[in-house]
């Protein structure tokens, strides 16, 4: 889950201080990019070397964002390990490392483990629930989970009994016609949904203010925002400048061909705020 904690609104901690510190985890492309997963979209060729200027582009721009970029352990043959996301969700004081939904990225799993338990005390998903970090969206102290193709009823209340503890309601929401609920939506603080509503009932989201992504760009809806600047991907200006319009200030990404690979921004990093070692 590509996730910060935006209590606040604006992507600081809440009673956050120069102790804090904002961290990007992120994985390079592997070589094996080409064998990922896919769901809905067909498999086209990736060109693997824009691949990785895309991904280093995109380090860039979080650490011009002032985020510290920490790289988790290559895995070169394992093809979707450059989506950390989908391996954990961060949240203020506490990480869930989740239970992928495909086989074949179980083993990311174990990589990740050991870097975030440097920072937070972990909890883990346990067979036999799944969970994508993909699926998890929050605002606030309430976490949206879809139950998807990835993410199954077990996995989502072992997730609501971890979260309890820390106060936050677990509220399922249904997608349809996409792989991740932040295929469908993301949040951009402080009261704006930016949403695919054929794919999410936006109702679901209470009082949030809907930003529909444009009907010619129906992936356009996945977006990171870190403090005031909403990261979008270059593929969807249409739905770039109805942020624009709503007041929102954009910054364009390439990542082209992780789009290939069913992936968005959100994919390709999990952000939490942590104490400064």
């Amino acid at each position: 889950m590509c996730e910060y904690d935006v209590e606040q609104g604006d992507g600081t901690p809440k009673g956050g201080t120069s102790t804090n510190v904002m961290i990007a985890f992120v994985r390079e492309v592997s070589d094996a990019l080409e064998r990922c997963e896919l769901t809905h979209l067909p498999r086209v060729p990736i060109d693997l070397k824009l691949a990785r200027k895309q991904h280093a582009r995109f380090v860039a721009v979080l650490e011009e964002l002032a985020v510290r970029v920490e790289f988790l352990p290559p895995l070169p043959e394992q093809p979707d390990a450059v989506f950390v996301e989908d391996t954990a969700v961060v949240l203020p004081g506490l990480a869930i490392v989740t239970r992928p939904g495909v086989p074949s990225r179980l083993t990311e799993v174990d990589s990740i483990r050991e870097t975030l338990g440097q920072h937070w005390p972990l909890h883990r998903i346990e067979h036999p629930g799944t969970l994508d970090g993909g699926d998890v969206l929050r605002t606030g102290r309430t976490i949206h989970v879809a139950e998807s193709r990835r993410t199954n009823p077990d996995g989502i209340t072992q997730l609501r009994d971890i979260v309890a503890a820390h106060g936050y309601e677990v509220r399922v929401v249904t997608v349809r016609d996409c792989l991740h609920l932040k295929s469908a939506c993301t949040f951009i603080p402080p009261h704006f949904l930016v949403a695919n509503a054929g794919w999410i009932n936006t109702a679901a989201f209470g009082n949030l203010v809907v930003i529909r992504a444009d009907e010619s760009e129906p992936f356009g809806a996945n977006t990171v925002t870190i403090g005031d600047m909403t990261l979008v991907s270059a593929s969807f200006p249409k739905t770039e400048q109805r942020l624009r319009d709503a007041g929102i200030k954009t910054q364009r990404v390439e990542i082209s061909e992780f789009e290939k690979a069913e992936g968005g921004l959100t994919c390709l990093s999990l952000i939490g705020s942590a104490a400064e070692q």
